[in-house]
């Protein structure tokens, strides 16, 4: 799947809603639990959660891929999948800490 900046995904298998916020350079098999995601408003087919892809995700956060560099989502519902590359997990992004004011 070719993902653009700003595009709304949902997963297949649970409550997850994603926005795209930097897509990366190629195609990517973005997935949730196990299950492609799909843009909000597409037919769902009713998947069931992959073991081992059945983790989570939380509220507000955003995650990175290491397989995909540049890749970016922010989760704007959360859900019981875990959004992976295939089944290659994605990582939390960290906070940039900020400077010190002296």
């Amino acid at each position: 799947m070719t993902l653009k900046p700003g595009a709304r995904l949902r997963s297949q298998v649970c409550d997850t809603e994603i926005i795209v916020v930097s897509p990366p350079a190629g195609d990517v098999d973005l997935t949730c639990g196990g299950a492609p995601v799909v843009p909000i408003g597409s037919d769902i087919e009713n998947y069931s959660v992959t073991a081992g892809l059945d983790e989570g995700n939380q509220l507000g956060k955003r995650y990175t891929a290491e397989d995909a560099p540049g890749l970016e989502v922010l989760v704007t519902k959360a859900g019981a999948g875990t959004l992976a590359i295939g089944t290659v997990p994605l990582v939390l992004k960290d906070a940039k800490p900020l400077p010190a004011s002296d």
